[in-house]
């Protein structure tokens, strides 16, 4: 069994800058305060939060989706990545992200929606807010 989460944030960011901003290893850093490693291609690997969020990017349409293979060091062994869609789309002088997040192991996904809030819609809204 696996589970599911979609939420969506209105950020006050063009969408090819929040676009760019997620799969720029420095960008990233900062947006987040942690450290993140991003090969921006399609096959290419990231690292987030030290290490604690690794994956790939499997599909790139710029500006406005991305999708990744993703997984945190909580994940059962022999548990498989979990899917993470990112959508992007205009929203008045800002842009609306939307992240589906699936396959996530079970038990596992309230802390992630925590997780999602805190450690990036949060974050993030405070850094584009003064860019």
């Amino acid at each position: 069994m696996t589970e599911k989460l979609k939420m969506s944030v209105v950020l006050p960011v063009k969408p090819d800058k929040l676009y760019h901003a997620w799969l720029d290893s420095k960008k990233h850093a900062e947006f987040t305060g942690d450290a993140a490693d991003i090969d921006p291609k399609v096959g290419g690997k990231f690292t987030a939060w030290d290490g604690y969020i690794i994956g790939k990017n499997l599909e790139l349409e710029p500006p406005r989706r991305i999708l990744q293979s993703w997984r945190t060091t909580e994940f059962p062994e022999g548990a498989p990545d979990s899917m993470l869609e990112i959508l992007i789309e205009p929203d008045g002088d800002g842009s609306k992200l939307t992240l589906i997040h699936t396959e996530i192991p079970e038990g596992q996904s309230e802390d992630y929606k925590q997780g999602w809030k805190d450690y990036y819609f949060a974050l993030m809204k405070a850094y584009f807010s003064h860019k």
